[in-house]
């Protein structure tokens, strides 16, 4: 009896770490961009946020950043463009730009549909490679709770 003890207290934390590590980190910035994290803190994912795209309106157009960038946290990367107005697109950490989301250049209305999916077909902006400085600028950050009780309070000013 004994030795199936630890096997089984063993098999909960590798089951544990298993579902940690599948889920990303999402953080909010004020400029209401996102970036998802992922679990070994080396890549991310970049876009704006369903608030930002409802204030928005409809998205005619997107400036993509520039693959292989490296930018540092609040550099503008690229730009949305919609019926109502235009904003710059900031990076929430220091980061590179790995890859662009091209569909959004065919298809910029993506970002109204879903502007926080980071999968084919969502309205991610740009993959990216984080390094110990893009960690470290996630501090800074807020979570979904911290953003929604931020957009609740912005809304009613």
């Amino acid at each position: 009896m004994r030795a199936a003890r630890p096997l089984s207290s063993r098999f909960v934390a590798a089951r544990l770490f298993s579902v940690t590590a599948s889920n990303p980190i999402r953080k909010y910035t004020k400029d209401h961009e996102w970036i998802d994290l992922s679990a070994d803190n080396k890549t991310g994912v970049i876009g704006i946020s369903e608030y930002a795209a409802e204030a928005l309106g409809d998205v005619v157009y997107v400036e993509l950043p520039e693959e292989g960038k490296e930018v540092a946290a609040g550099d503008a990367i690229g730009a949305v463009e919609s019926v109502k107005s235009a904003a710059d697109i900031n990076a929430p950490i220091s980061c590179k730009i790995t890859h662009i989301n091209l569909e959004l250049e065919e298809k910029p209305g993506t970002i109204n549909k879903v502007p926080e999916d980071d999968s084919n077909g969502g309205g991610w902006i740009a993959k990216v490679a984080v390094d110990e400085e893009g960690v470290k600028d996630l501090e800074g950050l807020m979570d979904v709770e911290e953003y929604k009780a931020f957009t609740a309070d912005e809304g009613s000013h």
